[in-house]
C-alpha cells in the first residue's frame, strides 16, 4: 500500500517517532525530511543534503547532513550545527544511520557519487565522535539486536553485511564477522532495521523488496513493494507491526508512478522502540 504518494528522489533514513507516533524519511537529493500528521502530508525544507536521524525529544532530532551533526528543530525548522564531519569535504555526503540502544547514534558517509572507498562510518555517543569503519563504499544496514550487544552494517557496494560485538558503552569489540553475502544473488543490501526477535529486515536496493533473515543468515520473509529501488525500511504503528519502506527514482530511466513513494507494509512481525539519543 502506498503511504505518501510525494516522490522521493533518494528516499532515506525512515524511522518512528515513539513521542509523536509519526513515521518520518528523508529525501536525500531533495534537501527535505518528509512525515504525515493525521493523514496529512508535511515536510520541512533543508538548507543541505541530510538523510538520517534520531529522537531527542519529542520537538528535536540528531540528523546527520553532508556537513556533519545537526539539531533539527520540528517546530521551526531550524538547523543548529552540532559537530562537523567531513564539512570540508565536498566529495563525501552521509548516508544511512541510526540511533543504537545505548543512547548513541551511528551514521555513515559515502561518494556523493558512490566512488569505491570514500564513505565511513561514525558513532556520536554523549557528545564524543569516533570514526570506526574506513574504508567503505556504501555503508548501509546500520542496525542493532535487541539486547544492544551487536551491531550490523554493510557495503551496499560489496553485497556483503557484518555484524560485529558491542561493549555496555555500545562501543565496538573484537572483529567483525561477515553475516551476509548476497553478492552472488546481485543483492545490494540498502538501510536496516532490526525485529523484536532478532531478524534482519534489510531493503534491497533494485529488487523492491525487504526482506528479513534470522540469525543465521537463512532468509525468512519477503515483502515486496511498487518501488525498484527499496531504500530503508522502518517498523511503527500502533502494535509496531507496520512495516515503512522508503523508495527512489535515482538511477532509474523513465521511472513510472510507482516509483520514489513510500510505501507501507502490514507483516505480522513485530518490530522495536526506535531508542532516544542522548546529547
Amino acid at each position: 500500500m502506498i503511504h505518501d504518494d510525494r516522490q522521493c528522489q533518494l528516499g532515506e533514513g525512515a524511522f518512528w517517532h515513539p513521542e509523536r507516533r509519526q513515521f518520518f524519511w528523508f529525501d536525500i537529493l531533495g534537501k527535505r525530511l518528509l512525515s504525515q500528521d493525521n493523514g496529512a502530508p508535511v515536510e520541512w525544507r533543508l538548507d543541505r543534503m541530510a538523510s538520517a536521524a534520531g529522537w531527542i525529544d519529542r520537538d528535536r532530532l540528531l540528523v546527520a547532513t553532508e556537513t556533519g551533526l545537526a539539531v533539527l528543530s520540528l517546530g521551526d525548522g531550524s538547523l543548529t550545527d552540532l559537530a562537523a564531519v567531513e564539512a570540508d569535504n565536498p566529495a563525501t555526503r552521509s548516508n544511512d544511520g541510526r540511533a543504537d540502544r545505548q543512547g548513541g547514534f551511528w551514521f555513515s558517509t559515502m561518494g556523493r557519487n558512490g566512488e569505491a572507498g570514500l564513505g565511513a562510518i561514525y558513532r556520536f555517543y554523549r557528545g564524543e565522535i569516533r570514526k570506526l569503519v574506513e574504508p567503505i563504499t556504501i555503508p548501509n544496514s546500520i542496525c542493532f539486536s535487541p539486547d544492544g550487544g551487536t551491531v550490523h552494517y554493510s557495503d551496499t557496494d560489496r553485497g556483503i553485511v557484518w555484524r560485529q560485538g558491542l561493549d555496555t558503552e555500545g562501543w565496538p569489540v573484537g572483529e567483525r564477522q561477515v553475516y551476509l553475502d548476497l553478492s552472488a544473488q546481485g543483492w545490494s543490501p540498502d538501510g536496516a532495521v532490526i525485529n523484536a526477535d532478532g531478524g534482519f529486515c534489510c531493503a534491497v536496493w533494485g529488487q523492491g523488496a525487504v526482506m528479513r533473515f534470522d540469525a543465521d543468515g537463512n532468509r525468512t520473509h519477503h515483502w515486496t513493494v511498487g518501488g525498484r529501488h527499496s531504500s530503508c525500511p522502518a517498523f511503527g504503528g500502533p502494535d509496531l507491526t507496520q512495516l515503512l519502506v522508503t523508495t527512489a527514482l535515482d538511477g532509474i530511466d523513465d521511472p513510472d508512478e510507482a516509483q520514489g513513494k513510500t510505501y507501507l507494509l502490514d507483516t505480522g512481525v513485530t518490530g522495536l522502540p526506535e531508542p532516544r539519543v542522548i546529547l
